[in-house]
């Protein structure tokens, strides 16, 4: 029951809101009509260069993505080189150099 009369104070209140929109408008009907075709096609215009503007910003990100990983493709790249020079040279040096067993039996 308190539903019902919630819902006809709100029916009420739109409708006197309307009423007194149409009375109190400050351009007619035509004109009105004529303001909100000319702000859509405002919004649409907006939207367009909005649109372009992120696809091209999302294009260059994209772009500096992909340089970024081809950078750290080198660096690791290098790395791993750097690596396996180092563990080659350790490996020539052990076998250049004298075995510890070696080295006693000529002492004794």
């Amino acid at each position: 029951m308190a539903n019902d009369n919630k819902f006809s104070y709100f029916f009420l209140g739109l409708g006197i809101g309307v009423a007194v929109g149409i009375l109190f408008a400050p351009k007619s009907g035509e004109e009105t009509r004529e303001l909100i075709k000319e702000k859509a096609g405002e919004g649409k215009e907006y939207l367009r260069r909005r649109s372009q503007e992120l696809k091209e910003s999302a294009v260059e990100a994209y772009e500096k993505s992909k340089q970024a990983v081809a950078r750290q493709k080198e660096q690791l790249a290098a790395a791993v080189e750097a690596g396996k020079a180092a563990y080659r040279e350790k490996v020539e040096a052990a076998q250049a150099a004298p075995a510890p067993a070696d080295d006693v039996a000529q002492g004794i």
